[in-house]
């Protein structure tokens, strides 16, 4: 092993070097959340430390070609990942309410995360280039080595954070793991080894683990509120306690960026937006089968199997995890005969699926957006063709109705228009935002003429009379090959 041992560390200082990206995603993305654009900035910031690392470790190591040093740095970048639980407490949570732009916020918040131990993690490579190059006539070979052992340690370092660690253990787990990990290769490659500094490296090993520990004890002191705090393969999940001004209390979802569900475990529809679901009631017939995509803690099922004991309903939903946590925290019964769950991406299922649905329901998102592929134009004509005669969509948006926050309805509404025959917006908080405000919108395609249940109205006109009218768009059809909406 001590012979491979330059080898074991340039791959290892890969592999974490990518398991903390993925982890300072995850730590981010409750405060600024999980779209394209802070993936380019924690993904720029990473590859910005990572370079000054390579010329860091480059210039010092022809200086100075000492094992111990980069043993020092192995066990720098530890002391500064320890410190991830402490800084989203004390710096990122702030920092993320400052009035900046997203963009410059993101850059920060990935700087203070992981950027200093991600330039650390990478001084590794040209350290073991210049201690393993014994002849400048082997420098290329040996260059050209370790640069594979980073990269396939990166690749293994990627696949195991995303489809092991994260939704395993969690993300300050992971931290604690690689920060074990790192000090003990520190100590490993450190040269001339005695009691005295054995001794100190176990008392940092403790110091760090403590640190780890505190900060997520902390993070639960200062939330108390939450029940749990956990990952998925796609999200990081908090489940709170929030009681109402009546005593009465309830669990709420919150995926990355905000709240996803609230519910008392009573089947019944807390959020206004959610009760908009119904009016399938109102503008068909007969509905026996209803489809809807993005389930979260599904209260909306929930209260669907309820209301409707003659109907059945499918629920496509990415994250098996949601499903989970819905059955434990949420009182969702799987075992309804008439619901069944799919566990797949929305779109590949409409795209793929034989089912024909009397009415499908959307309600995915991604941060304060419906996942680009939802949105287009050829996602919509799928959907169509998965709807009975007279079928109709409805979806919820997230979108001001006028002003600079009004370009995700003006692009859907332009969209919905060339596909479906018929489009109907709600405002549904309506008295309660200004136009220029962000709000929840619900868009309703019809695939036929629009038949209305006259004698129903007086159930639903407190959800009718919330109607927008006269809405119209300059925007462009959102396509799969272009989707200015959302990021």
């Amino acid at each position: 092993m001590k012979k491979y041992l330059l080898e074991i560390t340039t791959f290892i200082a890969g592999a974490t070097g990518m398991i903390i990206e993925l982890v300072a995603s995850r730590i981010l993305s409750p405060y600024l959340g999980n779209s394209n654009l802070i993936w380019t900035c924690i993904i720029g910031m990473m590859l910005a430390f990572m370079s000054i690392g390579y010329f860091i470790g480059g210039k010092i190591s022809d200086k100075h070609p000492k094992r111990n040093l980069l043993s020092l740095f192995l066990l720098n970048s530890a002391t500064f990942i320890s410190l991830i639980p402490m800084i989203e407490i004390y710096a990122i949570e702030p920092i993320s309410k400052i009035n900046f732009s997203l963009p410059l916020l993101a850059i920060i918040c990935s700087t203070i995360t992981f950027g200093i131990p991600s330039m650390f993690l990478a001084t590794a490579s040209p350290f073991a280039v210049k201690l393993k190059d014994k002849d400048l006539e082997e420098i290329g070979g040996v260059s050209g080595r370790m640069s594979a052992l980073s990269t396939i340690g990166s690749i293994v370092g990627t696949f195991l954070a995303g489809f092991v660690l994260i939704p395993k253990l969690g993300v300050k787990n992971i931290i604690l793991l690689v920060v074990i990990v790192l000090v003990i290769l520190s100590y490993l490659i450190y040269e001339d080894k005695d009691i005295k500094y054995t001794i100190k490296i176990i008392a940092t090993l403790v110091i760090l683990v403590s640190l780890v520990l505190v900060g997520k004890k902390m993070f639960l002191q200062k939330h108390e509120d939450m029940i749990l705090d956990t990952d998925s393969e796609y999200s990081r999940i908090w489940i709170k306690k929030f009681t109402n001004n009546s005593g009465k209390e309830y669990n709420t979802l919150e995926v990355d960026t905000g709240y996803e569900s609230i519910a008392s475990g009573e089947k019944n529809l807390t959020a206004d937006y959610l009760k908009y679901y119904d009016l399938f009631n109102y503008y068909q017939e007969n509905t026996e089968n209803v489809l809807m995509i993005g389930g979260a803690a599904y209260t909306y099922p929930s209260y669907f199997l309820e209301q409707y004991k003659d109907k059945k309903i499918d629920v496509v939903e990415i994250d098996s995890k949601m499903t989970e946590l819905a059955e434990k925290y949420f009182d969702l019964n799987t075992q309804n005969e008439n619901l069944n769950i799919y566990h797949e991406d929305g779109r590949r299922y409409i795209n793929t699926t034989q089912n024909k649905y009397d009415c499908i329901l959307i309600d995915a998102f991604k941060g304060l957006n419906v996942p680009f592929q939802l949105t287009t134009e050829e996602a919509l004509i799928q959907a169509k063709r998965n709807l009975n005669e007279n079928g109709i969509v409805i979806t919820n948006i997230i979108s001001a109705l006028d002003g600079k926050n009004a370009n995700f309805i003006k692009y859907e509404y332009a969209t919905y228009k060339k596909v479906f025959k018929d489009v109907k917006i709600f405002k549904v908080q309506n008295g309660m935002f200004n136009d220029d405000e962000l709000q929840n919108l619900i868009l309703v395609g019809f695939k036929g003429n629009v038949i209305e249940k006259n004698d129903e109205y007086n159930k639903y006109k407190n959800l009718l009379k919330n109607e927008v009218l006269d809405f119209s768009s300059d925007k462009n059809v959102v396509t799969d090959e272009l989707c200015p909406v959302g990021v």
